[in-house]
């Protein structure tokens, strides 16, 4: 059983410097951003701590995300860049981990594999926000289409695989990729470029927050992890869990966090 996030240690939460999340089904309800969850995001800010969403998201998202939300950077496209905003130059700012050339090349090479997976999988599609995206394929299984059932999601990524391109399942689409990038690798790299911190020696100095399997590994890096609510549902698909667990789903878990961490930090 997944403990409280109610039960998180008062030390720990004194001690964190930041936070980081995923955004669909967890700063998210139902792919809507809550007023309550937008205000919690803005208690991060004025509370003194970072704020850094973690996505499968696009680079288009990430854009406006990284120039309009109170956050600190936005890693997107499941760790192949960051981007921020620089306060001082009044500018967006982007880390892609590759080229313009080596990005559009591996492009060409996901084109292939779309073809094949539209062609072969039915009921899928290419993610409504595929036109924004710079170094991904993201294929639809629930967001805009009907649900597919598991065996068809794997069968996506079995075409990935087969292509040697990488891949992860997200609540709503399945991502995939050339290349040995992470979330967890651009995580370490934008802590390294832009705080002068080494990660895996403060990890315990961040909370991530997550819903689903693709945070698997985010959930195993950082010893303060909490998962929404509705985790719950791919806990027998996961080996590493959150160490924390709200009591509400979605944006109002993400709600639920944060206040806690807040509440527990005003005691320190």
């Amino acid at each position: 059983m997944i403990p409280s996030i109610h039960t998180l240690e008062t030390h720990r939460a004194g001690k964190l410097k930041g936070i980081f999340f995923d955004l669909d089904d967890t700063f998210t309800t139902r792919g809507k951003i809550t007023v309550s969850a937008f205000k919690a995001l803005w208690a991060i800010k004025e509370n003194g701590l970072k704020a850094v969403p973690i996505t499968g998201r696009p680079a288009g998202w990430c854009d406006h995300i990284a120039r309009m939300w109170p956050v600190d950077g936005v890693i997107g496209e499941n760790g192949a860049f960051y981007f921020w905003y620089d306060e001082p130059g009044h500018r967006l700012r982007k880390r892609f981990l590759d080229t313009r050339e080596v990005r559009a090349e591996k492009r060409r090479r996901l084109s292939r594999i779309k073809d094949e997976i539209l062609n072969t999988v039915r009921g899928t599609a290419l993610a409504s926000d595929q036109a924004y995206r710079e170094t991904d394929l993201a294929i639809d299984f629930c967001e805009d289409v009907a649900p597919l059932v598991r065996s068809e999601i794997d069968r996506i990524c079995n075409v990935f695989k087969k292509h040697g391109a990488s891949c992860r399942i997200s609540s709503i689409h399945v991502n995939g990729w050339f290349g040995d990038y992470t979330k967890i690798g651009m995580t370490k790299t934008l802590v390294a470029e832009q705080w002068g911190l080494d990660l895996d020696r403060f990890k315990d100095r961040f909370l991530f927050c997550g819903d689903s399997p693709n945070d698997e590994p985010l959930f195993h890096y950082f010893p303060v992890s909490a998962g929404v609510q509705n985790v719950r549902r791919f806990i027998g698909e996961m080996r590493h869990l959150p160490a924390y667990l709200s009591g509400h789903e979605g944006g109002e878990g993400f709600v639920e966090i944060v206040n806690t961490v807040m509440e527990k930090r005003q005691t320190t």
